[in-house]
């Protein structure tokens, strides 16, 4: 139960927090959640993973089909070297899970020094 109320509570955090701040913001809240919510290490990184995964891939995905993948068929050219717009939204929520993973293990980490 702990699992999937930190994994929200990140993802909602992450969310409104980068509406008005940075998107390093994201770190942050994982980091936030990880020390409020015990969990062991590895399940912190999990849960914050998998939230910023789903909330940057998804939100990564809606705005780029809005735009019928225009955008993210230049910038993977530009980034990727071959034109594949989901391999730039896989390696965006990529980016995203692992800043805010590592921060939930710091979190949780420092939960368990106190």
């Amino acid at each position: 139960m702990k699992f999937f109320i930190s994994l929200i509570l990140t993802a909602l955090l992450s969310f409104a927090g980068c509406l008005y701040f940075p998107w390093w913001n994201i770190a942050v809240a994982a980091f936030l959640v990880a020390v409020v919510i015990p969990q062991k290490p590895g399940r912190s990184f999990l849960t914050g993973f998998i939230a910023l995964f789903l909330l940057w891939g998804g939100f990564s995905f809606w705005i780029s089909s809005n735009n019928e993948h225009i955008l993210a068929h230049k910038i993977s050219v530009l980034m990727l070297k071959m034109d594949n717009p989901y391999l730039l939204i896989f390696a965006t929520a990529l980016i995203g899970a692992l800043v805010a993973g590592f921060a939930a293990l710091t979190g949780s980490f420092l939960r368990k020094t106190k």
